[in-house]
């Protein structure tokens, strides 16, 4: 068996580290290296030849997807004139059904929370591009004094709850409640409620 070029070498790492970032969001950092590498096509001995460990791979991973995330960001954006026109989307699309289905596709923050919760050391690593992410998803949210925090928070809590109970009417309810609480007032403040007696 002749030697890989390293054409192929780089090829194979960046297969490696997408297939990493979409199974890791999908069913966490417990996916074993040889699920991995099968899901990849390659086969597992390949794997210590392209990384020094796991850990280094679910830094990797989480980067890749935060770049992958910023750059479908950036096209979104500028197909629409105005900022709260980008933020409606930006909560629509993030608060769908099919966001909530397609988690190893979909936002490294509510995907990679709960290993990154569990996991200190994992998440002392990779901590700077998943804080990095998580300021710059808020500010995409931003509307007057607000930073558009606690509007995120809505949302990926909304979308962590919606995921844990699909399968149930509740799960779409969660992810209604949240789009409505965000979009009525503009800034996921509700507004005060009139007495009627």
């Amino acid at each position: 068996m002749g030697r890989v070029s390293l054409a192929q070498a780089q090829e194979n790492r960046r297969r490696v580290v997408a297939t990493a970032s979409r199974m890791f969001r999908e069913k966490g950092t417990a996916v074993s290296v040889a699920d991995l590498m099968k899901a990849a096509g390659l086969t597992h001995g390949g794997f210590y030849k392209q990384f020094a460990s796991k850990e280094d791979l679910v830094d990797e991973a989480i980067a890749h997807a935060f770049a992958e995330q910023a750059a479908h960001s950036a096209v979104a954006l500028e197909d629409h004139e105005a900022h709260e026109a980008a933020r409606r989307t930006l909560i629509e699309d993030y608060l769908s059904v099919w966001h909530r289905d397609h988690a190893g596709e979909g936002c490294p923050v509510s995907g990679f929370a709960a290993d990154l919760g569990r996991e200190p050391d994992q998440a002392a690593r990779a901590r700077h591009v998943y804080i990095d992410g998580v300021r710059n998803r808020a500010a995409r949210l931003a509307t007057g004094d607000d930073d558009g925090m606690a509007q995120f928070c809505t949302m990926v809590g909304a979308l962590v709850l919606a995921r844990a109970t699909r399968g149930n009417p509740l799960s779409e309810e969660l992810l209604e409640a949240a789009r409505t609480a965000l979009t009525e007032s503009g800034t996921g403040q509700s507004e005060p409620q009139q007495r009627t007696d």
